[in-house]
This record gives C-alpha cells, sequence and structure tokens, in this order.
C-alpha cells in the first residue's frame, strides 16, 4: 500500500511535466525498483540522483527529463527539507574556508586525467564553449578563448594572472596567439602535474595556490569556471584579492555559472558526488561583493551555449568510456553521466545561467567597447 500511495505521489508530480512511468518517450522513466518511489519522496534530489546510480530507474533521454522537471519546478516540491540541511550547515559553516579549499580539487580534479582527456576539447577546457559561429566542441572552445583575450584586449608582453587555471589552455592560447606571459594558480595537484607539461616552453608559471594566497600584480587577471567554488562568505575576501593584485588600468574577467535567485548553497546530489562546497552566485550576490571595489564594465550571459557543451562532453564520454572502464566502476559511469545529462537538462530549462563579466578598477577611459 505504501508503494502504491508514493507511485501514486510521483505520478502525478511527473505528469505535470510531461512525464510517464514506463513511458515510450524519451524523456519517460524505466523503474526497475518499485522502492524508488518512497526513497524520492523522503530523499529528495539526492535521493533521485542515488537511485539513478544503484540503477533503480533508467531514462534515455535523461537531459530532456532534467529540462521537463525543471521547468514545471518539481525538485522544489520533492528537496525542502534536504535542502533547509544543507542551507544550516552554509550558515553556520564556511565551506570553501581556506582549510577547506583543496577539498574541491581532491575529489573532482584529480579523478584522473584520462578522464578528462576523453571527454574534453583538444585543449582540455573544462568551462562552457562559446557556439556563435562554432561547429564543434574544439572550434566553440578556441571561440571561448579568444573571445576572453578579446574582452580583454590583450597585448603582447601582458603578465596576466589566471585563477583556476584548470590544465593550463587559457594562459596556453593566450600565449600561443597574442605572446602573453602569465601564473596559472588551481587546488588540483593532477592539473598542475598536466599543466606544466602542455605549457612547458612557455613563459606561463603553474602553481598549487588557493587564491588567498596571491601576491602580486598583474596587467590582467582572469577566473573562468572557479568562482562556482568560492563561496558567498568568501565573496567580498575575492574580489578585494583581485583588485589588490590587479594593475590599476587592467581588467578582471570573471567566467561564472550564476543562479537565478540568491542562495548558501547548492543541490545536494552535487555537493556529495560531484563538486564539494560549491554554490551559484547571483547576481545580487556578485554586485554586494564588488562595491567601492570595481566598475561592472560589461555583463554577457550565454548560459544556453552549457547545454550543447555538456551534451558533446556526455557524447566524447560515452565514446570514451570503453578506454578508461578498467579504472572506475559502472556506479561512476552512471554518476557521471548523471551529473553531464542533468546540468545540461538545468541549463537548457534557463535555470542556470553562464556569465562573462568584465570589471575595471577605476572605469575605463571614454567607455569599455563590448566584444561579441
Amino acid at each position: 500500500m505504501k508503494i502504491n500511495k508514493s507511485k501514486g505521489a510521483i505520478e502525478k508530480l511527473l505528469f505535470l511535466a510531461g512525464i510517464k512511468i514506463n513511458g515510450k518517450n524519451p524523456w519517460d522513466v524505466q523503474v526497475h525498483n518499485e522502492d524508488v518511489y518512497r526513497r524520492i519522496l523522503f530523499g529528495g534530489s539526492l535521493a533521485l540522483g542515488e537511485s539513478y546510480m544503484d540503477g533503480w530507474w533508467d531514462c534515455e533521454r535523461l537531459d530532456e527529463f532534467f529540462n521537463r522537471v525543471l521547468k514545471a519546478g518539481l525538485v522544489k516540491r520533492i528537496s525542502k527539507r534536504r535542502l533547509f540541511i544543507s542551507f544550516l550547515i552554509a550558515k553556520v559553516l564556511n565551506l570553501q574556508s581556506r582549510g577547506r579549499a583543496f577539498q574541491i580539487g581532491e575529489k573532482h580534479y584529480d579523478n584522473g586525467n584520462d578522464l578528462y582527456k576523453i571527454m574534453l576539447d583538444k585543449r582540455l577546457t573544462y568551462t562552457c564553449g562559446y557556439w556563435k559561429d562554432a561547429k564543434d566542441l574544439d572550434s566553440s572552445q578556441e571561440a571561448k578563448l579568444d573571445l576572453i583575450c578579446k574582452k580583454l584586449d590583450l597585448k603582447k608582453g601582458d603578465n596576466v594572472l589566471d585563477i583556476g587555471c584548470g590544465w593550463g589552455s587559457f594562459l596556453k592560447y593566450a600565449s600561443e596567439k597574442y605572446g602573453i606571459k602569465g601564473v596559472g594558480i588551481t587546488v588540483s595537484k593532477e592539473q598542475v602535474k598536466l599543466a606544466k607539461e602542455l605549457c612547458n616552453g612557455l613563459n606561463i608559471e603553474i602553481k598549487l595556490q588557493d587564491y588567498r594566497d596571491v601576491n602580486g600584480k598583474f596587467d590582467h587577471i582572469v577566473s573562468i569556471g572557479m568562482f562556482e567554488h568560492v563561496g558567498v562568505k568568501n565573496y567580498r575576501e575575492y574580489m578585494e584579492i583581485v583588485n589588490k593584485n590587479l594593475n590599476d588600468n587592467g581588467l578582471f574577467l570573471l567566467h561564472t555559472i550564476g543562479n537565478r535567485a540568491s542562495k548558501k548553497t547548492g543541490d545536494p546530489w552535487i555537493l556529495k558526488y560531484i563538486f564539494p562546497n560549491s554554490m551559484l552566485p547571483s547576481i545580487k550576490q556578485v554586485g554586494d561583493s564588488i562595491e567601492n571595489l570595481f566598475v561592472m564594465e560589461d555583463w554577457h550571459n550565454f548560459g544556453a551555449n552549457y547545454d550543447k557543451t555538456l551534451m558533446a562532453w556526455h557524447k566524447n564520454f560515452e565514446k570514451g568510456w570503453s578506454k578508461i572502464e578498467n579504472n572506475y566502476d559502472e556506479r561512476f559511469h552512471r554518476m557521471w553521466r548523471y551529473y553531464l545529462l542533468s546540468v545540461a537538462g538545468s541549463f537548457r530549462a534557463r535555470k542556470a545561467q553562464l556569465w562573462q563579466i568584465v570589471f575595471s578598477k577605476n572605469g575605463v577611459a571614454g567607455g569599455y567597447q563590448s566584444v561579441r
């Protein structure tokens, strides 16, 4: 009786999103364990993801399933208790403190360079591509890197800091195409090791370092896909550090996923399995953090491009899985698929945004010329 009651409740919710249990559409769910209904009702989004990892249900098009679920607002209806607990933890603790700074590197970015090599573009760029005129993943990532270079108006010899440099793709591109020199910092040991190899022979230094330990002067500063790990309690300090290390006439470009609402924590499943201690900033939170520090020169939202990027990553991941499957298990395979496709669905539903924001310290004389 409990199973039937729970199943009925889930069926009613899914109906609102045009999804059927054991239906024929590619976004319909196929249930393999009847206990999944009660598990999801009591466990919310965390249980939804864990039950998928456990093989309790499947869906041919997870990306479209999440697009429909998110547009219908279903996650909020079943996740309130779990989200409240996460909110209380984030309220009391600084989850992105200096002492916890390297946890994201160890948990996510140190998973294995083999995983990222099969999934990403040839430059290993683990952020949203720019698909305006691009036809594939490689060209979309080069277009994004070039877009950033143009927004910063890079010149030969410029000294550039990349906060959260990943495998060094931006600095390498900017060095090769624009003749800059630079410093990249990351909290991932695996990224440092490979980035040093990839940037060998260029005037680029890669460091294993927390942003709070940066001390220097740079013509320009970029942060591409790292701000999601800073946390609202640290936004002001982060901006103060950028301001201190940026030359008076320099530009700072922040590339970050953004949230439509101001929150203090992230999705419970993402926090547990993919990005520990992460959270997405809102426009208000970014605005509060820069008061009397920066002039906001340009704000560019191309979040719909992340849907295409994630779908391309998923395609590469599934195609290359046989090359790395001996290093992982099937539960990891399902977890990573769920991660890529659920996030793709969130961008398709326009719940998540992707922003490139350009800041100056004192305002660009005559006005900043936007680049698209």
